[in-house]
């Protein structure tokens, strides 16, 4: 955790780009991508997430996913960070990161020593019409958490070491909306993290993982 933390004191600019195999590739009729594809740029509704790292029992920093329900919620079933819609009178997009964060799996962030850091590059959601900012953050402590009856399932924790430049990404092809896709995902304890999540996770390995400027 102390490496991340060195890490993450200075985000680089540019940030570093995404994993070229977590994203979609067309391997079906040639068209518009469906809804579900993610990609930088576009316009509509705002949203934030919080991609919260804090230090486990033994050390290592883990990271905090949810698992959403099954049924006819959005994303049902999928693995998550927690976050959502902006709301009147958030300071946008920390605070609906945070306030997201606290209602679905109850993190009290002061008690937690949570502190931002900055901003991974938007994502453009296109299934719900969102463009979304990764707000990410560290605690200093580990974080007591309880999962929203209604709109989490439950609560991963997951090491960063899953989303470094190293880690394992299963490749997936199956059938969406008429397309047949190919897309990356991050295996984790028997769950596929793909999509935005992945996206966004695997920008994150790729700056802990980018190396250092020489004399810096």
């Amino acid at each position: 955790m102390d490496q991340v933390r060195q890490r993450l004191s200075a985000l680089p600019d540019p940030l570093p780009p995404v994993p070229r195999f977590v994203g979609p590739v067309v391997v079906g009729p040639v068209g518009a991508l469906p809804g579900w594809v993610t990609s930088q740029g576009g316009s509509g509704r705002r949203a934030a997430a919080l991609v919260l790292l804090y230090p486990a029992a033994d050390g290592e920093a883990t990271l905090v996913l949810t698992e959403r329900p099954t049924g006819e919620l959005r994303h049902s079933g999928q693995i998550s960070l927690p976050g959502g819609a902006e709301e009147w009178g958030d300071e946008f997009p920390v605070g609906t990161a945070l306030r997201e964060a606290t209602e679905e799996v109850g993190l009290d962030a002061a008690a937690a020593g949570v502190q931002t850091l900055g901003l991974l590059e938007t994502v453009d959601v296109r299934v719900s019409g969102f463009l979304l900012w990764p707000v990410l953050a560290i605690a200093q402590r580990v974080p007591r958490l309880t999962p929203h009856a209604r709109e989490v399932a439950s609560i991963l924790h997951v090491p960063v070491t899953h989303f470094l430049p190293d880690a394992s990404i299963e490749l997936v092809e199956e059938e969406r909306d008429g397309y047949r896709l190919r897309y990356g995902v991050y295996p984790f304890d028997g769950h596929r993290i793909w999509g935005a999540t992945a996206r966004i996770l695997g920008q994150l390995g790729a700056v802990l993982g980018k190396p250092r400027a020489s004399g810096g």
